[in-house]
């Protein structure tokens, strides 16, 4: 095989690997350990009181719904704000709105926060948190509150925001949420006091319901969208759509958590205890929308006396170091694939030069620097080795003409002469074999993690998470590409020339929609690739071995 034949397999493996690991982000499912025939003991049914079923009219429709179908919307809400998160509740408890207030749609649009819930024509997106047991409120009924507004002031650390419910049987019910400055992690919890004449007991059930969103209109690169359940066993168990549709999971787990994922920001529900079993399930409702959740281990409380269930929310950018505190794996959510061995140094690095610089975009440049330095070696063996095949081209092109109606003798030249001038003809693509892992894990390095969202780098490149806008990197990329064409050695074949030829062109294009912060790091790997190459020739052709390159 001889190296412009190779370049063109790994061309096409690096665009076939980046469908494949697209694909996986999106359909890539569940393990069978959680669903079918292993989770039926268990027993999620219709008929289990962990879980509240309030039918409606038509058995299709979730349990979570009002028995019309409307999901409240128009019903009054209650503001809670902090310096992170301006949230909106419903007087069930239900989260129903979150604002990110430090993260704007767009820089173009920086006084319009990122709507992560909602109930609105374009997103369902809400969590919902109840108890069920004997004389037990779910997220259905109906709690009272002293105020309609509540705000974290200049002088306060937290906001705590109670809820109260009350029976006719003596049991009354304070739901609180509690916020801290500077945090997306909010606790729950269900305060119950049990003034009825006999024992109370119950559980807390939280979960978070969602659309599955239209794959219209996506971008050429997107990331996966759907539910994501944590255990020891397995810490990052993707749960796409279409596994809820195919089979519920139902399941208990000790010290886990559950959790919708989108790109740059997630949901989740985390136990307060580590220690106790919670109850994991998924549901896949009638009307395309999709849960998963959590039910706490039972309270059980004599007459007189008061108890409380809790867990912890998160609703908020997946920020590795603040997830990593909040629960175990947590960080996992910023799924960096199969090469994550590779991207977590990258991001290490990354992150260490951004606090050198203060730059993203600096900070990419230098990190290519460092990785075109590690590979110097390995790469300047490649070079020589293409060089050493320029200046064998004219007694190749010579083999080519004398043996072109015998491929067979023609390729057996040609390896005859390899071996005289010691020379491999993979050698040149080999360092490019060895690189190839490293650039996709800074890919998805650079497309997960949120602290790269709308990064400003210089001049029109304030963004790079997104494309160019002018695309003025993707056609230096291809420049790049067409200048490092010219110091190789041209392919014996003319349809493999002229399919060559046209790569810098296509990666343009494939390239002009990536984010802007991958073309850089392509940008400059492929300047000092250049130079090193440049350098590394004309030292061969002072010692006499590329002289013939120059003709």
């Amino acid at each position: 095989m001889d190296t412009p034949r190779l370049i063109l397999i790994v061309a096409l493996g690096l665009v076939s690997f980046m469908l494949w690991e697209a694909w996986q982000r999106d359909y890539g499912g569940v393990t069978p350990a959680t669903t079918g025939a292993e989770g039926a003991g268990i027993g999620l049914t219709e008929d289990d009181p962990d879980i509240p079923q309030i039918k409606s009219e038509d058995a299709g429709t979730s349990a979570f719904f009002d028995e019309d179908g409307s999901t409240g919307k128009g019903e009054e809400l209650i503001t809670l704000e902090t310096d992170a998160l301006r949230l909106k509740i419903n007087r069930g408890g239900t989260i129903v709105f979150a604002e990110l207030l430090n993260y704007p749609v767009s820089l173009d649009k920086e006084d319009r926060p990122v709507i992560l819930l909602d109930q609105s024509a374009t997103l369902f997106h809400v969590m919902h948190s109840g108890l069920v047991g004997d004389t037990a409120p779910t997220h259905k009924n109906t709690f009272s509150s002293s105020r309609s507004f509540y705000s974290l002031e200049e002088d306060e650390n937290a906001l705590r925001v109670p809820l109260t419910w009350t029976s006719g049987e003596g049991v009354s019910v304070t739901k609180v949420f509690e916020l801290e400055r500077d945090s997306y992690q909010l606790k729950l919890s269900h305060i119950v006091e049990n003034n009825s004449s006999s024992d109370w007991q119950g559980r807390q059930y939280t979960q978070i319901k969602r659309d599955e969103p239209s794959k219209q209109g996506r971008r050429m690169i997107y990331t996966y969208t759907g539910a994501v359940l944590s255990s020891p066993d397995n810490r990052y168990e993707k749960i796409s759509f279409g596994d809820m549709d195919d089979a519920e999971v139902d399941v208990d787990i000790v010290n886990g958590w559950a959790a919708m994922i989108q790109h740059y920001f997630l949901t989740a529900v985390i136990p307060v205890d580590k220690e106790a079993a919670y109850r994991y399930y998924t549901r896949a409702f009638s009307d395309q929308l999709y849960a998963i959740g959590s039910v706490s281990p039972e309270l059980r409380l004599p007459p007189g006396q008061q108890g409380e269930l809790s867990s912890y929310l998160y609703v908020g950018p997946k920020n590795q170091a603040e997830l990593a505190k909040v629960a175990d794996g947590l960080e996992l959510t910023v799924d960096y694939g199969i090469l994550w061995f590779l991207a977590k140094p990258l991001f290490w690095c990354l992150e260490r030069l951004f606090g050198l610089t203060g730059n993203w975009g600096w900070s990419i440049i230098l990190v290519t620097i460092l990785l075109k330095i590690l590979f110097y070696h390995l790469s300047a063996a490649g070079y020589r080795s293409m060089a050493k095949m320029r200046r064998l081209q004219p007694r190749l092109v010579s083999l080519r003409d004398r043996y072109k109606e015998d491929r067979a003798r023609l390729n057996q030249a040609m390896m005859q002469l390899y071996k005289e001038e010691k020379i491999n003809p993979l050698g040149g693509c080999f360092p490019i074999l060895i690189q190839l892992p490293v650039f996709l894990a800074l890919y998805w390095v650079l497309l997960e993690s949120v602290e790269l969202r709308q990064a400003d780098f210089i001049l029109w490149l304030n963004d790079l998470s997104s494309k160019d806008p002018y695309f003025v990197l993707p056609v230096i990329m291809g420049i790049t590409m067409l200048v490092q064409q010219k110091l190789n050695p041209a392919p014996m074949d003319p349809l493999q020339e002229k399919v060559l030829k046209m790569l810098p062109f296509i990666f343009t294009i494939f390239f002009a929609f990536f984010p802007s912060g991958l073309v850089l790091y392509w940008v400059t790997n492929n300047i000092l690739s250049i130079a090193q190459q440049w350098l590394i020739m004309r030292n061969l052709e002072k010692e006499g071995l590329g002289a013939s390159a120059s003709k």
